[in-house]
């Protein structure tokens, strides 16, 4: 039977580009989303066999979603092979603005303990096969804190530990654990960036650099390389250089309707799901 990839946040952006990518590589499918009827509209309209893949509705914000979407893969599909958690949010926050506590908390919700979320059903299952890849979509971003991204910034540092951690874990049992942290990649997510992007990728790009690198069982990889060598600067850059650096740094947007984006700020804070509140990555 052919291989198996499980992939969140599969709607948009990078996780649509990962399943197209596994698809042409003769992959089978399992695709979790918040809007299902998006992939299926999008996988009919490449002309992918039905019998190749399988959708699963899920929030990663939700930890009881989306085990039962993992599941759920299992019973229909099998356990899969490599386990891609790409779902995420990004924000600007700002901490002395009372309603942003929330959106740092959805942040975590989603880009961390849902990332573990993803990984939970599939690890005893995989221990027990001896065989496995659970891969953690990390960032660049995640390096060094900057200027109005903390929410993300330090979730994504959180992403990249824990994966270090359960790479550790996990080892000894035969699957691996691979952490990509891409730069910047042409998504629904960076294209509200309000600052300059170097190195921008489109997708397809990043889709095909991510899938070498998971084959290959890579540890760690920023994608573009260029970027790791960003990161490699960003990592050793002595604190006041770093701060002149970010200073006047046109901050990351903030959620429609943000006092200090100009909103009001008399009106409570839209609610996690509503249309106001950022969705996850996909």
């Amino acid at each position: 039977m052919d291989p198996l990839v499980f992939i969140t946040g599969a709607s948009s952006g990078i996780g649509q580009a990962l399943a197209w990518r596994y698809h042409q590589a003769g992959w089978r499918l399992a695709l979790a989303a918040r809007r299902t009827g998006e992939i299926s509209q999008w996988a009919q309209a490449r002309g992918m066999p039905v019998e190749r893949w399988r959708v699963y509705g899920a929030d990663v914000a939700q930890a009881e979603s989306i085990v039962a979407a993992g599941r759920a893969c299992i019973e229909a599909q099998g356990v899969p092979d490599v386990v891609v958690a790409n779902a995420g949010i990004s924000v600007g926050v700002d901490t002395a603005v009372r309603a942003d506590l929330d959106v740092i908390a959805r942040t975590y919700a989603t880009n961390n303990i849902g990332l573990a979320a993803t990984f939970h059903p599939f690890i005893d299952a995989m221990v027990r096969r001896g065989s496995g890849t659970l891969v953690g979509i990390s960032s660049v971003a995640g390096i060094r804190g900057l200027p109005g991204h903390a929410a993300y910034c330090s979730s994504k540092a959180a992403v990249t530990s824990y994966c270090e951690s359960l790479r550790g874990e996990l080892r000894p049992h035969g699957v691996r654990v691979v952490t990509i942290a891409p730069g910047y990649v042409d998504t629904p997510l960076t294209q509200r960036n309000r600052y300059g992007m170097p190195f921008l990728m489109k997708a397809e790009d990043f889709a095909d650099a991510a899938f070498r690198t998971i084959a290959a069982g890579r540890s760690y990889r920023v994608i573009p390389w260029q970027m790791g060598v960003v990161a490699k600067l960003l990592r050793v850059l002595p604190d006041p250089l770093f701060d002149r650096m970010m200073a006047g740094r046109p901050r990351k947007h903030r959620e429609p309707g943000h006092p200090r984006e100009g909103g009001d700020p008399e009106l409570p804070p839209p609610e996690p799901g509503s249309p106001g509140f950022p969705p996850p990555r996909e």
